[in-house]
C-alpha cells in the first residue's frame, strides 16, 4: 500500500474512533461511523481485503485513539547484540513485543526477554522511543501506529533457549547481522545501538 494512503487512513480511523467514544449527540455517531465506513473502504481498496472483516476488526478497537506500544531489548555480550529469528517470517529482530496492561515498560521489556531468548535481564537505560510509522525508520506500513520503548539491559542469569515464537537465539557482531525482520527491528536502529556501546553518554533516541 502507498504510505500517504496508509497514514491517512489511520488518521480517519483515529478520529472516527474518538469521536465515537467521546460522542453528545446521536447525531455524532452517524457521522462518525460514516468516517469510519468511508475509511474501511479505503482500506480495503487498497489492499484488496473484505471491508466487512475490516469493520468488525477496527470496531474492536473502543475509547480514545492512541498509538499502541512495543517494547524491545538491547543486549550486550563480548560486543555482539542478541537477536532472536521470528518464526513467523524466519527472520532476525531485538527481542520484545507488545507491552501487556498492567505491566510497567521495565518489567515488559525484562519479561519479553526471557519469554523469547531465555535469558534473564536487567533494563538499565531507556536507548530510544520510536514513532514506528516515522519514514526515517524504514519499517514496512503497518495497520496500527506504535510507539517503540527501546532498553538497554544486562543479562543476569539464564542461556540461549528457543520458545514457539523465536527458534533461534543468537549474538551478533556489528558486521555479522542477519537478514532482520523490518517490521520489528531496522538496520539504522542497529547500528544506533552498536554506537551507543561505544559512547555510553549517548542521548536518548526518539521520534
Amino acid at each position: 500500500m502507498i504510505s500517504p494512503w496508509l497514514s491517512w487512513i489511520q488518521q480517519l480511523l483515529g478520529i472516527a474512533q474518538t469521536g465515537l467514544h467521546y460522542k453528545n449527540h446521536p447525531y455524532d455517531t452517524e457521522r462518525y461511523r460514516q468516517v469510519q465506513d468511508i475509511a474501511v473502504a479505503m482500506l480495503a481498496a487498497q489492499a484488496q481485503a473484505d471491508p466487512l472483516a475490516l469493520l468488525e476488526l477496527f470496531q474492536r478497537e473502543q475509547g480514545h485513539a492512541t498509538p499502541k506500544v512495543d517494547v524491545r531489548g538491547v543486549v550486550f555480550r563480548d560486543q555482539k547484540i542478541l537477536l532472536v529469528q521470528e518464526r513467523s517470517d524466519g527472520l532476525w529482530a531485538l527481542p520484545g513485543g507488545w507491552a501487556d496492561v498492567g505491566d510497567s515498560p521495565s518489567s515488559a521489556v525484562e519479561r519479553e526477554i526471557f519469554e523469547e531468548s531465555g535469558f534473564t535481564a536487567r533494563a538499565t537505560r531507556l536507548l530510544a522511543c520510536y514513532d514506528r510509522a516515522h519514514p526515517r525508520h524504514g519499517h514496512p506500513p503497518a495497520l496500527h501506529h506504535s510507539y517503540r520503548l527501546v532498553f538497554l539491559c544486562e543479562i543476569t542469569g539464564g542461556q540461549p533457549t528457543p520458545s514457539y515464537e523465536t527458534p533461534a537465539v543468537d549474538f551478533f557482531g556489528p558486521h555479522e547481522i542477519p537478514p532482520l525482520s523490518l517490521g520489528r527491528t531496522s538496520p539504522s536502529q542497529i547500528q544506533r545501538f552498536f554506537e551507543s556501546l561505544n559512547n555510553p553518554d549517548q542521548p536518548t533516541d526518539f521520534d
